[in-house]
């Protein structure tokens, strides 16, 4: 037979048994999508499978709902195809890392607190360093304690008493050569207790710096003169807003939720912290 018979191809050649709408094929019964039964022509949403019934509820426009064995007889999209229920989702691998980066031990308990502490300058600070590190902290038995200054400090030693068994780890905002902060370091250093307190500073003028500025969606942190508060001068140059200590507590809480991991601080923080959890816990 010829590209030219006049009677067209064999029909035989064809699957002449094929239905006009094409074979059904298995399709999972996915909330919100919406089919027709075509017994009875009930078109509605999926809105309830139950698995240990086997059945699938719809609801129409009118929000009437109706009950059908799962299976074939349905349309989606005009095809014909036989409902399946939907496979569970498995559930999410646990991460094999911290947000420190560190090994993660699933299922450790919390070890008894350490003899030793580190205090960290500022709320911020300490919430940043809870944020990556907490989980590192809590198999270590490291507790972190919020200090209010570094002005007090003095007197935060003097009341724990640091020794052999009971290390201090200090992490302070903005250390730099020739601050006030470097010279009252440097005094403690030198006392009798300076060889069980590590005191170690992040260049930053404010710990906001520390989170790089890409994650928050801008290349870098601006320049606020002196004579302005940093807080209240960064919010305004990234047109945030900044009126009072509740529109800065905001700023802060976005910047915080800017942060999963290590990935997203500046090393030379990273570095500092780990230094003093190695000193506490040697």
């Amino acid at each position: 037979m010829t590209s030219r018979d006049r009677y067209g191809s064999d029909v035989l050649a064809t699957d002449w048994r094929a239905p006009k709408r094409g074979r059904a094929v298995e399709t999972p019964a996915e909330i919100g999508a919406v089919v027709e039964e075509v017994t009875t022509d009930w078109v509605g949403e999926i809105v309830e499978v139950d698995r240990d019934l086997h059945t699938v509820t719809l609801e129409d426009r009118r929000n009437k709902r109706r009950t059908f064995p799962l299976g074939a007889g349905f349309l989606l999209e005009g095809k014909p195809v036989i409902l399946t229920a939907p496979v569970r989702a498995a559930a999410p691998a646990r991460p094999t890392r911290t947000a420190s980066g560190s090994v993660a031990v699933h299922g450790a308990k919390a070890r008894v607190a350490r003899a030793s502490r580190i205090f960290v300058e500022g709320r911020h600070d300490a919430e940043l360093v809870e944020r990556v590190w907490g989980d590192d902290l809590r198999i270590e038995g490291v507790v972190v304690e919020y200090l209010g200054g570094v002005d007090d400090l003095a007197d935060h030693l003097r009341d724990f008493k640091p020794g052999p068994q009971r290390r201090v780890g200090v992490l302070v905002d903005h250390l730099v050569r020739g601050s006030k902060e470097s010279r009252i370091a440097q005094n403690i250093a030198k006392s009798p207790i300076g060889k069980d307190v590590l005191i170690v500073g992040h260049p930053f003028i404010d710990i906001w710096q520390a989170v790089k500025p890409q994650r928050l969606g801008f290349a870098r942190w601006p320049d606020v003169p002196r004579n302005i508060d940093w807080k209240t001068g960064t919010c305004q140059q990234l047109g945030w807003p900044h009126r009072n200590q509740a529109d800065i507590a905001r700023a802060w809480k976005h910047i915080l939720g800017g942060v999963r991991s290590y990935a997203d601080l500046d090393p030379a923080l990273l570095g500092r912290v780990e230094e003093l959890i190695d000193f506490v816990t040697a």
